[in-house]
């Protein structure tokens, strides 16, 4: 049982600490509400889960292998960071019904977590701790505690969103939310760099 405590110890650090993938969800659960910003959550969810499990079967040696692999990881995390940083900053804070469908969808969730390198480093780092052996057992017992963990994690960050939400119902509040939101993610893609 201890196992699966560590399990659940190194998830819920990796998984609730402020990245790119929380700043979005705290960022669409402010926007649009917390019900709306779920598939995100559940995409960036499901998405981290397949990378943990592929990097726990043998993914992370084929990334030794191929290095560029890894720097090309890098670059395209950075390019989406900055296209996403560019989008809120652009946003007009407008709040309507009809902004529902444009809500972060699963795909873009899950996207985010192939392009996010704080999303690999955790998959390295967590399968080299508690399944380095390779045993199948232990990879998708780790990839079943992660999934619940990342789940819950992402989620507080939209609900914390969708807390805010009251307090930028003006397109001003909003506008300077998202600027505030955008920033955050160019100092995210400026870390990534250095």
């Amino acid at each position: 049982m201890s196992v699966v405590f560590s399990m659940a110890a190194f998830a819920l650090a990796a998984s609730i600490t402020p990245g790119p993938v929380n700043i979005l969800a705290l960022g669409s659960g402010a926007r649009f509400g917390f019900k709306a910003s779920l598939s995100h959550v559940g995409g960036a969810t499901l998405g981290f889960t397949l990378l943990l499990v592929l990097t726990g079967l043998g993914l992370n040696e084929l990334l030794r292998q191929w290095p560029v692999l890894t720097q090309g990881i890098r670059l395209f995390g950075v390019a989406f960071l900055l296209y996403m940083a560019w989008k809120l900053a652009r946003d007009d804070g407008q709040v309507s019904a009809d902004d529902q469908a444009r809500a972060p969808s699963a795909w873009y969730g899950a996207l985010m977590q192939w392009l996010n390198p704080k999303a690999w480093l955790a998959c390295v780092a967590g399968m080299g701790v508690f399944a380095s052996d390779g045993e199948t057992r232990q990879v998708w017992l780790f990839a079943a505690v992660y999934l619940v963990i990342c789940y819950l994690s992402i989620a507080c960050w939209a609900y914390a969103g969708s807390c805010l939400r009251h307090y930028l119902e003006n397109p001003s509040s909003m506008r300077l939310f998202n600027r505030g939101m955008a920033t955050l993610l160019v100092l995210s893609a400026a870390y990534l760099l250095a």
